[in-house]
């Protein structure tokens, strides 16, 4: 279980890495001033738009608008604390992973039903949208197991709590 839980940690450790730095760069784009953002990612936004005719991004739906408040807002701080708790294997870890995921459960839940429902959607677009729920589900299914699965906490009682009730 241990090797898993590493290679969970690493694909994760990847993956907020990306979010960490597609977030303000490509996604901040979507609720701030364009003259803020320098030409070159104004141009991949566009062109990733057109390519994969994310009408979202191009007409910039309030709901969509306001999920990517709630990613830039809400869990782009997660990512960070998630990437220093992997990078530090720090104990909680498992809590800002839960929460990370989810968040991005919920609204990619949101975000799917609208994509779903939608004649606008092509699979194309699907593909690149659904590997997110992969990633919420993935970061809370960290979040529900232990850090260590050498030293279990949940039902082992210490030396002294033995000595005190025996």
């Amino acid at each position: 279980m241990g090797i898993l839980c590493k290679v969970v940690d690493t694909v994760l450790l990847v993956v907020f890495v990306v979010m960490l730095l597609a977030g303000p760069l490509i996604d901040a784009q979507l609720v701030l001033p364009v003259t803020t953002f320098p030409d070159v990612l104004i141009r991949l936004k566009q062109s990733y738009a057109e390519e994969y005719q994310d009408y979202l991004r191009l007409e910039k739906p309030h709901f969509f608008v306001a999920l990517v408040w709630l990613e830039l807002v809400f869990q782009w701080p997660l990512v960070l604390l998630n990437i220093y708790g992997i990078l530090a294997s720090k104990p909680w870890l498992n809590t800002t992973c839960l929460i990370y995921g989810a968040s991005v459960i919920t609204a990619m839940a949101a975000l799917l039903g609208e994509l779903l429902g939608s004649p606008k959607a092509t699979d194309k677009l699907l593909k690149v949208y659904c590997p997110f729920m992969g990633v919420g589900v993935l970061a809370l299914l960290r979040g529900l197991v232990p850090q260590s699965v050498q030293d279990p906490t949940i039902g082992k009682r210490t030396a002294l709590a033995r000595k005190k009730w025996d």
